[in-house]
């Protein structure tokens, strides 16, 4: 009789491999590995994902999705600047809250870390989109409301690029107490050159 597979198995599975992906990249990645950190054994990862790329290819998943659901979850209200700076407290929040899939997400090529076969659904291509999305939906409501000058997606690779940047040195450790003021004050310099132009 077949196991059902259990959903916090699963999530421990996926957390588990995006700490030692994270830790110590896809070359040292092994089921043995996952299945350990989490003492469940090796068929277990094998049920749940079906073998090594698969599971990877779920990881890079798991941390878009994440980031979906955080970004998501801010409330539009009719201070479209204010849900601006929220949506990047979302993603600081969630950066923060799962760094290890945050940085499998944008420390390693995900597309390069699998058999590329495994890449080939639109469901891949477009879990990274949906996400930015929600990045873009917000900016072009600020664009369309006069608070913001230019075009949306070009603001919006602009904000990210900001935001990551001083979510990617928080997580590395370069900014101790000071990486709340400076995600401020680096999205603050992108609004400001926007309300300008």
């Amino acid at each position: 009789m077949a196991r059902t597979p259990d959903p916090a198995v699963r999530v421990a599975l996926l957390e588990a491999a995006a700490q030692l992906l994270a830790d110590e990249g896809l070359d040292a990645l092994s089921l043995r590995k996952v299945a350990g950190q989490v003492g469940a054994s090796t068929m277990a990862v094998y049920t749940h994902f079906g073998g090594k790329d698969e599971l990877v290819a779920e990881v890079v998943k798991e941390a878009f999705r994440r980031l979906h659901v955080e970004l998501t979850s801010v409330p539009r209200t009719d201070d479209v600047l204010a849900d601006l700076v929220a949506t990047g407290v979302a993603y600081r929040r969630n950066a923060l809250a799962n760094a290890p899939l945050y940085r499998v997400m944008f420390g390693l090529n995900p597309l390069a870390l699998t058999d590329p076969a495994a890449h080939q659904g639109e469901t891949d291509v477009h879990i990274g989109l949906d996400a930015f999305g929600v990045l873009v939906g917000a900016v072009a409501r600020a664009v369309e409301a006069g608070a913001l000058h230019g075009e949306p997606p070009q603001l919006a690779l602009a904000f990210w690029a900001a935001a990551h940047g001083a979510v990617s040195l928080e997580l590395a450790g370069f900014l101790g107490e000071a990486g709340q003021a400076t995600f401020d004050a680096a999205t603050g310099a992108v609004f400001l050159a926007a309300t300008r132009a």
